[in-house]
C-alpha cells in the first residue's frame, strides 16, 4: 500500500495534482477486476464499457453476478450517461466485490489489472466516493478535496457495515468507453500456477504477471501438520470457517491487536464480550464461545443478501490469554484453553476453526514456544484448523517445520 498524502493546493488542473500525488506515493495503481480468461483480450483492446463490449460482440467470461451488472445500466453520470457507458476502476482491489466474486468463483481463475493512475486526467473522468451503484455514492469529476477524501476511505486493510467504510472502500475511477492498452502497468493473480496458466497464453511477455496472495484474501506459506491441520500466514477474518478465535483478556479491554479488529468490525461480539467480562464469567483457562447467527459474509461481501454461497453462521471463541491487557500471556492459562477445546468442541457444534497463534505477537510469547502446544492438543480435532501466524514477526523455517511442530 502507498501511504496517504493529503494535498491542499488551490486552482490546480487535475494533472498537476496527479503529479504531486504520485511523486508522494499516494496513489500507486487503479484496479479492474476480472476473470483470467478475458486477460488476452483486455491485453489487445483495452479494458472496455460493458456497452463496448456488447456493441463489439467480444467474447467474455463475466465474473459478476447478472442483477446487479444490469442495475448499474439504470445509473446516470452527471453528463446523463449510464454507468454501463464507462470502464471503473477501483481505487483499493482488496475490496468487499473481489471478496464476494471470490466466495462464488474459483480464486485462481481471477485476476486484477493494475492501471496507471494517470487515466484519471483522461477527458470525461469521474471519481465516486464508494460503489458507484449505490444511493448514498456521489458520482462527481476529480478535484482536489474529493481525491483525498477517496483515497483516505479506501487504503484500508478491512471495513464495517457500520460506518459505511464497506461502501467507501469500494470507491470507483469513471472512464468513457475504453481504457486504453498503454495504461495497462501490471496483472495480479492469486499464485504461481495462475500466473503459469497466464504466461501459457503468452501474456506474460508484454506485461509483468504478479503472484498476490494478500490481494486476493488468500494465505500463503500454508504449512499442512496433519490432513486437517495447516499453519499459514494470513487474515484470518476472511477465512469464512465457522468459528474464529479472538485472544482476550478478562478485564474488557479490547484495546490493540485482533480483539481490537474484532470489535471494530463485529460490535456484537465486543458487547457479548462485555458482558462476560462484568459477570465475571470469563476466566483463564476457560474459552467462551459466542454463537452468533449472522455470517461474517454479511460485513465483507458486497451485496450478500444475494450472495448464492452465503456462510449460515460464524461464531467466535473468545479464548482469554492474559487476565489483564498490560501483562504479557500465560502460556500456562493458554495450555488450559486449549484443553477445554479438545473436550467440548463436538458438544458445542464446533464444525471448523481458526485461532490466531494464541499470545504471541501482542502477547510476547515466541512461536517456537506456542506452535508445538498448539498442534499438540489442535491435532486431535476432526475438524479443520488453521491456525494463522503473528503478522508482527517473520517465523524462520525450522520453526515451521511439521516435524518441529508436531514431533511423533
Amino acid at each position: 500500500m502507498g501511504r496517504l498524502f493529503y494535498v491542499e493546493v488551490a486552482d490546480k488542473t487535475v494533472d498537476h495534482v496527479m503529479s504531486v500525488l504520485q511523486a508522494q506515493g499516494a496513489i500507486r495503481e487503479l484496479y479492474y477486476i476480472t476473470h483470467i480468461d478475458n486477460v488476452p483480450s483486455i491485453l489487445k483492446n483495452g479494458i472496455l464499457s460493458h456497452s463496448n463490449i456488447v456493441q463489439r460482440n467480444l467474447n467474455y467470461t463475466p465474473i459478476y453476478d447478472e442483477c446487479i451488472v444490469s442495475r448499474r445500466k439504470e445509473i446516470k453520470t452527471p453528463n446523463g450517461k449510464s454507468l454501463w457507458n464507462f470502464a471503473n476502476l477501483f481505487f483499493e482491489a482488496r475490496n468487499p466485490m473481489l471478496f464476494r466474486v471470490k466466495c462464488e468463483k474459483d480464486t485462481y481463475n481471477l485476476a486484477i489489472i493494475g492501471v496507471d493512475p494517470s487515466v484519471l486526467t483522461l477527458p470525461g473522468v469521474y471519481v465516486t466516493t464508494g460503489n458507484a451503484a449505490h444511493s448514498q455514492s456521489e458520482i462527481v469529476a476529480p478535484s482536489i478535496g474529493m481525491m483525498s477524501s477517496i483515497l483516505r476511505n479506501t487504503k484500508r486493510e478491512f471495513w464495517s457495515e457500520h460506518d459505511g467504510s464497506k461502501r467507501k472502500i469500494m470507491a470507483e475511477c469513471l472512464v468513457p468507453d475504453e481504457i486504453p492498452v498503454s495504461y495497462i502497468r501490471a496483472i495480479y493473480v492469486a499464485d504461481h500456477d495462475s500466473k503459469l496458466k497466464l504466461e501459457k497464453m503468452g501474456v506474460a511477455n508484454s506485461i509483468p504477471v504478479i503472484p498476490e496472495p494478500h490481494m486476493f484474501f488468500t494465505q500463503s506459506e500454508i504449512v499442512a501438520i496433519t490432513p486437517k491441520l495447516f499453519v499459514m500466514q494470513g487474515d484470518m477474518f476472511f477465512s469464512r470457517l465457522q468459528t474464529l478465535t479472538v485472544s482476550v483478556n478478562t478485564v474488557g479491554i479490547m484495546g490493540k491487536g485482533i480483539a481490537s479488529r474484532a470489535k471494530y468490525q463485529f460490535p456484537d461480539v465486543y458487547v457479548y464480550y462485555q458482558d462476560l467480562c462484568r459477570s465475571r464469567r470469563l476466566r483463564m483457562g476457560f474459552p467462551a464461545l459466542y454463537k452468533r447467527e449472522a455470517s461474517t459474509d454479511y460485513q465483507l461481501a458486497d451485496e450478500p443478501e444475494s450472495m448464492r454461497c452465503l456462510n449460515g453462521e460464524t461464531w467466535f471463541l473468545l479464548f482469554p490469554t492474559k487476565r489483564n491487557w498490560r501483562e504479557d500471556s500465560d502460556i500456562v492459562g493458554i495450555e488450559k484453553g486449549l484443553q477445554w477445546i479438545v473436550a467440548n468442541y463436538k458438544s458445542e457444534g464446533i464444525k471448523s476453526l481458526a485461532l490466531p497463534a494464541l499470545g504471541c505477537g501482542l502477547g510476547n510469547l515466541e512461536w517456537k514456544q506456542v506452535g508445538p502446544l498448539m498442534c499438540k492438543y489442535l491435532s486431535i480435532l476432526d475438524i479443520p484448523v488453521f491456525i494463522y501466524l503473528p503478522a508482527e514477526k517473520k517465523i524462520p523455517e525450522e520453526y515451521l517445520n511439521p516435524s518441529y511442530l508436531l514431533p511423533c
